[in-house]
């Protein structure tokens, strides 16, 4: 995991090329700790953040009774990533890989990568989801369309009857045992952080010179507000980092730079804003 995020910050680095990623080390307080990755005012992101931590203790009652474990002592590691760019058109993104140890001694994988244009570009969207079915396909041919259709239904704001973006694929508790050997496993996680680090690398460069004017610059401060929703109010590693005394500055490092909520927004039939409005929603068949 730690490899990982070094491997992944020279990827962003490479494909931003204005800026580096700045590290701080940071302990647990119940055992364990993490290291922050963050970059800022970069050619290409104006904000972001690959985060490690590898943490033990014993979780609260209520974060135990979540995870449906009868022992509260655990052990997880994983990398977090979130990207937020200046540009409207060049998608935020999103990824994360994790391995948990709970103490009745089960143990699993979990993770997954989603993509949020603030314009949804079809093409894009169908080239990100085919990169991800063929490395899902490598593994377990039904991995994909069952983990696609977990993120449709996990990236998704009930309250706005909406998904986040154009969704990826998300899966948890892979358990070591029943899901398959540690190897086989681990090497399914390896490669769905391989694949986020190189399709959103392509992904900055083909959309990073593209000109925007100010009304697509609003819309993506519209667009990260309803992102900024799903994080506080909806996702759950957010909620499981507050519960079990994690660092704050590194969990709500998710949230965008700047964002806005605009009183009943105008969207003007058959505009952009419009086409990508459709586009957000669950069973869009990307790669199928």
């Amino acid at each position: 995991m730690r490899d990982f995020q070094r491997w992944l910050c020279r990827q962003l680095e490479n494909a931003d090329g204005g800026a580096t990623f700045q590290e701080e080390a940071w302990t647990h307080a119940s055992g364990g700790g993490g290291f922050t990755r963050v970059i800022g005012q970069g050619d290409v992101l104006e904000k972001g953040g690959v985060n490690f931590s590898a943490v033990a203790g014993r979780l609260g009652e209520a974060a135990a009774r979540q995870l449906l474990l009868p022992d509260p002592a655990y052990f997880a590691t994983g990398v977090s990533v979130v990207q937020h760019p200046h540009s409207p058109r060049v998608p935020i993104s999103h990824m994360n890989v994790r391995y948990f140890e709970a103490g009745n001694g089960e143990t699993w994988f979990g993770g997954g990568l989603d993509l949020t244009p603030i314009y949804v570009d079809e093409a894009q969207a169908r080239w990100f989801h085919t990169q991800i079915r063929q490395v899902c396909d490598r593994h377990d041919t039904g991995y994909y369309p069952r983990f696609k259709q977990w993120a449709d239904e996990y990236f998704y704001l009930p309250h706005r009857q909406e998904t986040r973006g154009v969704g990826g694929i998300f899966f948890d508790r892979l358990t070591v045992g029943p899901d398959g050997s540690f190897e086989e496993l681990f090497a399914f996680v390896q490669d769905v952080g391989e694949v986020y680090g190189r399709t959103y690398a392509e992904l900055m460069r083909q959309n990073r010179d593209l000109p925007f004017s100010g009304r697509q610059k609003q819309w993506q401060q519209v667009r990260r507000g309803r992102y900024a929703e799903f994080n506080l109010a909806l996702d759950r590693g957010t909620k499981f980092g507050l519960e079990t005394g994690g660092r704050t500055e590194s969990i709500l490092m998710s949230l965008p730079p700047q964002c806005e909520w605009i009183y009943q927004l105008p969207i003007e039939p058959g505009s952009p804003e419009a086409e990508t409005q459709a586009w957000l929603r669950q069973g869009v068949a990307w790669a199928e």
